[in-house]
């Protein structure tokens, strides 16, 4: 369960940060990042903070022991957003992106029901 935590949690971290740091201009110059058109610099933000907080969710309250019900909650949480990604790469028929939000949302999924049921 770690390791699966660990992987998604530096995935999400490392998107989360590129989302907060990058410009959307920036953003849009990356082929994978071309959804961005369709988002406002606001809401881009709003996506990688997001993805920050999910992934300090996946680890650092099970590791901590501190309200270790915060991390089924942001794997759930995470899922969710990988959903909603999913949904806006099919509308521009980004099959091979909604193949990786499909996994990454069932890896998120699990998570968060294999961290529920063990609280």
């Amino acid at each position: 369960m770690w390791i699966i935590s660990g992987v998604l949690a530096a995935l999400y971290l490392v998107a989360g940060v590129t989302k907060l740091v990058k410009s959307r201009d920036e953003l849009l110059t990356e082929p994978r990042m071309a959804w961005a058109d369709g988002f406002t610099p606001r809401q881009i933000t709003m996506i990688g903070a997001a993805e920050v907080a999910g992934a300090a969710g996946l680890v650092l309250p099970w590791l901590t022991g501190l309200a270790p019900v915060l991390t089924p909650v942001a794997a759930a949480g995470l899922a969710v957003l990988q959903i909603g990604a999913a949904y806006v790469h099919g509308r521009r028929h980004e099959t091979a992106a909604i193949a990786v939000n499909v996994v990454l949302a069932a890896l998120a999924a699990f998570v968060a029901m294999t961290r529920l049921g063990r609280l």
